[in-house]
């Protein structure tokens, strides 16, 4: 049981119904106690969060990146949070407890600029990753110094080597290095492009998975 001091102006110490007081450094304050919840780990809730977790594991490591790749998303939200609320709706697979990401559905970046032609990747030299595209800037909205951008996830290490300012689509082709600890090790590959002002930005397509040389 708690007491008012000093009458209904003085301090609360303990709780009275659901308001707790004390005093700190000769403060006096209130809180409300939260409400319980009577069973806080429904099998839905659980889903949830196991859902969350998994988009977070693979958006973290490329939070810079998304900061361009969701810029036009960001609507009283971050970046990063509406690259969540994207992918947690539209790129998971499995069911609990083995969601996973389906990297053909997800998306690193997101907008109207026309998007990537007959993109691809591979590893044709040691600690490079190459991404290549055929040149479509004569194509709806593209324009041939639109920058590429490019993520190359490293799940193993939940790392991620990114640019926000890669080759113009007219180039056709970029080499990302990457650390040479990689070797031998599978990368996650998706490209987009952004326009050169920054005002544009292209729905990512994933590569697929290329093994480091």
């Amino acid at each position: 049981m708690g007491k008012i001091n000093q009458g209904i102006l003085g301090g609360v110490s303990g709780q009275v119904g659901n308001v707790i007081g004390g005093t700190w450094k000769g403060i006096d304050y209130l809180r409300i106690k939260p409400s319980s919840v009577a069973n806080p780990r429904t099998e839905g809730q659980v889903d949830q969060r196991s859902k969350f977790s998994t988009v977070l594991q693979f958006l973290q490591p490329m939070t810079d990146f998304l900061r361009v790749g969701f810029k036009l998303y960001a609507n009283r939200m971050t970046q990063f949070n509406a690259a969540m609320s994207y992918n947690l709706n539209n790129a998971v697979t499995g069911a609990y407890p083995n969601f996973m990401i389906d990297y053909a559905s997800a998306l690193v970046s997101r907008g109207n600029l026309t998007g990537v032609a007959n993109g691809a990747a591979t590893s044709p030299t040691a600690g490079n990753v190459e991404a290549t595209w055929t040149d479509n800037s004569d194509s709806g909205s593209a324009r041939a110094t639109d920058k590429a951008l490019i993520v190359l996830l490293n799940t193993t290490r939940g790392e991620a080597v990114f640019t926000t300012a890669g080759p113009a689509r007219s180039v056709g082709s970029a080499t990302i290095p990457v650390p040479s600890e990689y070797s031998g090790e599978d990368v996650e590959v998706f490209l987009g492009f952004v326009s050169e002002d920054g005002t544009k930005v292209a729905n990512s397509v994933y590569l697929g998975s290329v093994t480091v040389a």
